[in-house]
């Protein structure tokens, strides 16, 4: 009975013990993640997990400099306190950075300091795969012309008509031979086409007429086409993606795009809002330094020294979306008083490698949006929450949509 109970016992201190091992690990699997992350909103502006010089110093090896890991997270939590203390490797960090304090992270957690020190003692290793990106990933992203392939087919129908034609003239011939009647001297295609012509004249009437109605049906379409580009995704000189940025990262648009809700344009960011990540972050997930490089070739920053000591250089991007010259649009009217999701214009970012024109923004495309989207309350804005007031009154128990309040008149676009 002991023996059985000991045997019990045993079980279950292994399945004891190899739960918590287990349960250890995922705690530190999920801290070492949490260290990328509370690096990335903490440390990554003034400092890099690699060699070169940011703000601060570059951290590779940093913990085998310190005095002691202990040592590094009273540094982290707050270095005031322990230059105060007297320190001496304390001085001597501040004498190497000509005085220059770090920030004092006091809201941050033991844990989460053992996390970031865990993080920086081992980044993970960016290997950068083989992909193509900018022109090349455009081209491979290329879908075949229909044109081609209605040429191709008609190709095809006329080197197989010409093949029938040959072949029903020579079983003619086969025919006139074996009754003994003279043999037929082969036409011309042209003088073969006329003959037929002649004799059915109802049929090539109505082919003349369904083939003029789609030829001007295809002329129709071609100059509605005009000016509309959806789907265009040009190559950009540098492969930013959206997807790293807004999707994976989850970087707001607005942190990019300032001019969003204040201005018409929404602007393009300079490469200095570039460089408030990327002076700490060389090295991207795809293309690892190759395209950063160039974000540092622009803003003639040399990463090695951690300065601004070369040329600066432009950074020529090519327009997505571009409207008509006589087209007025207002991103500040739509995002902060139509309350409107980036995503309804340029579609979901957050999943494109390359940005491209999603919708075909037409006048018609505009209009049919106007007529069918709900105008909100605004209560910290008189202004619009008397019109919308008034409004609602107006239109009893209807949806108040933008086309109600004006939003398809001539003149709100085109003045």
């Amino acid at each position: 009975m002991d023996t059985r109970f000991n045997k019990s016992q045993k079980q279950k201190s292994v399945i004891f013990s190899v739960l918590l091992f287990a349960f250890l690990f995922n705690i530190n699997f999920v801290s070492a993640q949490d260290g990328e992350k509370l690096f990335k909103q903490n440390c990554a502006v003034c400092h890099s997990v690699g060699k070169n010089k940011v703000v601060g110093p570059g951290l590779e090896g940093v913990t085998s400099r310190v005095p002691s890991e202990e040592w590094m997270a009273k540094w982290i939590k707050n270095n005031s306190a322990v230059i105060k203390s007297g320190d001496a490797y304390a001085k001597k960090i501040l004498a190497e950075n000509n005085g220059m304090q770090m920030t004092v992270f006091a809201s941050l957690s033991d844990a989460d300091i053992k996390a970031l020190i865990a993080y920086i003692k081992n980044p993970p290793v960016v290997v950068a795969p083989v992909a193509q990106t900018g022109a090349g990933q455009e081209e491979a992203e290329k879908v075949i012309n229909p044109l081609a392939i209605i040429l191709g087919v008609v190709a095809l129908l006329i080197i197989l008509i010409s093949i029938l034609r040959g072949l029903t003239f020579s079983l003619k011939n086969v025919q006139n031979e074996k009754h003994g009647l003279p043999l037929e001297r082969k036409q011309g295609a042209w003088t073969e086409l006329k003959a037929w012509m002649g004799a059915h004249k109802r049929s090539v009437a109505l082919i003349v007429i369904f083939a003029l109605g789609g030829f001007l049906s295809a002329a129709w379409d071609g100059l509605m086409g005009i000016g509309v580009y959806q789907g265009y995704k040009p190559s950009q000189p540098i492969a930013f993606s959206h997807k790293i940025h807004a999707g994976d990262n989850a970087i707001n648009c607005q942190y990019c795009h300032s001019g969003v809700e204040r201005s018409k344009t929404a602007g393009i960011p300079s490469v200095n809002v570039c460089m408030n990540c990327h002076k700490g972050i060389s090295k991207g997930p795809i293309t690892g330094t190759k395209e950063i490089a160039k974000i540092y070739a622009a803003a003639g920053w040399d990463p090695d020294k951690g300065a601004y000591t070369k040329p600066q250089q432009p950074i020529i991007w090519t327009k997505v979306h571009n409207l008509p010259d006589f087209v007025f649009f207002s991103h500040q009217q739509h995002v902060k008083v139509g309350k409107q999701q980036c995503a309804t214009c340029h579609g979901d970012l957050t999943t494109m490698t390359i940005a491209q024109q999603f919708t075909p923004m037409t006048m018609g495309w505009c209009i049919n949006c106007h007529r069918t989207t709900e105008v909100p309350g605004m209560k910290d804005n008189p202004y619009y929450e008397s019109l919308h007031k008034k409004l609602s009154e107006k239109y009893k128990g209807q949806p108040i949509t933008v086309d109600k309040m004006g939003g398809i008149e001539c003149a709100k676009c085109h003045y």
